[in-house]
């Protein structure tokens, strides 16, 4: 995140509202938002998004709401998030410890309308010709600063009763990873999947520890900025509406399944058997009813209360904060964990909620012959 693009973000909001004040129009009386923007990146659990957008399943539940989303891609995950803050998105694919880390801090309120999957083995600690996690002690090692692969090597270390202080950590893009580990210099990293596939297929690279060992704590959501989602709440209802037709797709036992599955593998660089194995260390909520209840459950807050005091003792909840209580987390049952008067990310079952009550109307068939080719196509552009 940076102050220019925060900068120029709040100078075109006055523009905006000089126009409209010199105009005679009231903000209430201005016409209502009907176009909005997706942020997404590579990650096994985001891959729908982008076959959604490429099949015309993005189109058909905007449609239906009459409004228009546009979903973009990022090949740096930092960025997209840097991107979102800044009010360039209306929504982004995140974690739950990022939410807090850039987001919030930067004073964006944020609704987590989906609760997608957590990282049940896609995130790893993986050594260079090293067998044993203790190995990492003294080492170097590569990831993305402050982001969920640093708490990952945080949760690592201390199942050795050790500390970060025991690495010197390197930060390196997402997007670099892969080919930082091939360099000579490079003896530890931790990432998540398909970089993990793709290093672990080096003979020399070891994985010694994943995010199996903590399941439940590195969470994947959709976040939509809050304020946008409350004057426009149809935005949600189609958001929903795309995943869990995609939801319904990416588990299907039928060709359409299978290539669907196969497209978003190659997107993401590796194949179906790829993907697939990926999908086997995501706990993915392809149903809504298990999302829902993964979100309205009480180990949810004590997840987000181990997540929250991490970031505080890495002083990424904002400067001067002076507890883990800076920032407010809201849940579902209006119980709120923090600053009540500084909620910045609110966990919701509304509209998740929805889509399981109404499955008739939100899980649409996508059996039909009509589905391959789209899915076909959109396989042969990436």
């Amino acid at each position: 995140m940076t102050i220019s693009k925060i900068s120029a973000t709040k100078l075109a909001s006055i523009l905006v509202l000089a126009t409209v004040l010199a105009s005679g129009v009231t903000a209430a009386d201005a016409a209502p938002k009907t176009s909005f923007k997706v942020a997404w990146s590579i990650y096994v659990g985001w891959m729908p998004w982008g076959l959604a957008a490429d099949t015309g399943i993005v189109k058909k539940w905007a449609d239906k709401y009459g409004i228009t989303i546009d979903v973009t891609q990022f090949n740096d995950y930092v960025e997209s998030m840097n991107q979102y803050t800044a009010g360039a998105f209306d929504a982004v694919t995140i974690t739950n410890m990022d939410t807090l880390s850039i987001p919030a801090p930067g004073g964006l309120d944020s609704t987590a309308v989906i609760v997608g999957d957590f990282s049940n083995g896609n995130d790893a600690v993986i050594l260079k010709n090293k067998t044993a996690l203790a190995d990492i002690k003294g080492q170097t090692v590569n990831l993305v600063e402050y982001s969920v692969s640093d708490y990952l090597l945080a949760r690592a270390l201390e199942s050795l009763g050790s500390t970060e202080a025991d690495v010197k950590e390197v930060n390196t893009s997402d997007a670099d990873m892969a080919a930082a580990y091939k360099t000579a210099d490079v003896t530890a990293v931790v990432t998540w999947n398909p970089i993990v596939s793709e290093i672990l297929a080096d003979p020399s690279a070891h994985e010694v520890f994943d995010s199996s060992k903590i399941p439940g704590e590195i969470i994947d959501m959709l976040d939509v900025n809050t304020q946008t989602l409350k004057d426009n709440p149809n935005f949600g209802k189609a958001l929903v509406g795309i995943w869990y037709d995609m939801m319904a797709l990416t588990v299907a036992d039928t060709p359409e399944g299978k290539t669907a599955r196969t497209a978003m593998g190659t997107a993401s660089g590796t194949d179906l058997a790829g993907f697939e194995s990926q999908l086997k260390t995501t706990r993915l909520f392809s149903s809504a009813a298990d999302a829902v209840a993964f979100t309205a459950s009480p180990d949810l807050p004590k997840t987000m209360d181990r997540v929250r005091t991490f970031l505080f003792d890495k002083g990424l909840l904002g400067n001067g904060a002076t507890s883990a209580d800076v920032i407010g987390i809201e849940y579902p049952d209006g119980s709120v964990a923090g600053d009540k008067g500084n909620v910045k990310l609110r966990f919701t079952t509304e509209y998740m909620k929805a889509a399981a009550m109404s499955a008739s109307d939100v899980f649409t068939s996508l059996t039909s012959a009509s589905v391959l080719p789209r899915l076909s196509s959109a396989r042969a552009r990436r």
